[in-house]
Parts: structure tokens; C-alpha cells; sequence
């Protein structure tokens, strides 16, 4: 396979779910996954800590503040857009420390506190439907999106069983 020399765009996302177990959605305006539904987040700047960057991203989407709990996983996009963009996305939970959101308008034109059962039926991006498909694992996703090449990797990585813990 041949490969181009292109930047890998790093970025970084927050599922932040509020005591009633609401994830904030924001409807994004801007490519890539125009018009859809997508957790706040955005490009780590070079030099800003990841940790940073997520507080910046949110403050400046909705107007939050918010704790990260913690990292749920790592997803990849592949071949975005016409420029064939490749995004490395971490995502992390987050409980919010404020709740009056602020879509700026720029990014996203619309924010709103989603109940968890409604997830499933909303139109999200692939990485964003793999992570709240972890996050809530009881909910019908139907066939949810893996990342690239690891079912190739790690053996029984995406295993049916009962135990399983990472689907």
C-alpha cells in the first residue's frame, strides 16, 4: 500500500454526560460530518496538552466547563473528505461543571443534553457511535463501526462473549 506524507490530525473529544445520564450533542456546521450530531472536541494545537486542548475545545463550542474522568478509547478515520484526511481521536468521559450551553455558531449550530435511549437513533459519525456503543453497551446500536486494522491485530479483541470488554 502506498502512503502519503500528509499530517495525522490529532484530536481530541468530550462525552460528557450529566447525573441523568444526558450526553451533550452539539450539530456541527462545519466538515467533516456536516450537519451531524457529534460530541464537542476538536485538533490538539502543537504544544497544548491533551487535557488542555479538550478544556479549550468544549469552553469554546458550548460555553462548559467540565472534569475529565477519564480516557474511554482511541478511534481512527481514514480517508475523510476529498482531502482524504486521517484523524487519530481520543475520546474522554467528562461530568460537566456548568449546564447553559452556548453553541458558538462557528462550529456548531445547535447543542443539546441527549437522554442515553435516544443515542442509538440519532445521526452520528462512526467514531462517535463506537464510543457511546462502549459507554452504553445495553442499547440496540445494531452493526456499530470498529476501528481499522484492529480486529487483525489483537486477537478476540471483539469477542461476543459474556465477559467481553471491549465492544
Amino acid at each position: 500500500m502506498d502512503f502519503t506524507k500528509q499530517a495525522i490530525k490529532t484530536s481530541v473529544v468530550a462525552c460528557i454526560i450529566d447525573d441523568q445520564q444526558h450526553v451533550l450533542l452539539t450539530r456541527r456546521c462545519i466538515e467533516p460530518f456536516c450537519s451531524q450530531w457529534v460530541m464537542p472536541g476538536g485538533k490538539i494545537d502543537h504544544g497544548e496538552s491533551i487535557l488542555a486542548a479538550l478544556h479549550r475545545e468544549v469552553r469554546e463550542e458550548v460555553g462548559l466547563e467540565i472534569r475529565a474522568e477519564g480516557l474511554i478509547d482511541v478511534y481512527e478515520h481514514l480517508g475523510i473528505g476529498a482531502r482524504q484526511d486521517h484523524y487519530v481521536i481520543l475520546y474522554y468521559r467528562c461530568t460537566p461543571l456548568s449546564f447553559v450551553l452556548q453553541p458558538n455558531g462557528e462550529e456548531c449550530t445547535e447543542a443539546l443534553w441527549a437522554p442515553c435511549q435516544q443515542l442509538a437513533a440519532m445521526t452520528l459519525p462512526p467514531g462517535c457511535r463506537y464510543i457511546l456503543a462502549k459507554v452504553y453497551p445495553t442499547l440496540d446500536w445494531g452493526q456499530t463501526p470498529k476501528p481499522e486494522d484492529v480486529s487483525d491485530e489483537i486477537p478476540d479483541y471483539y469477542s461476543e462473549g459474556p465477559d467481553d470488554q471491549h465492544r
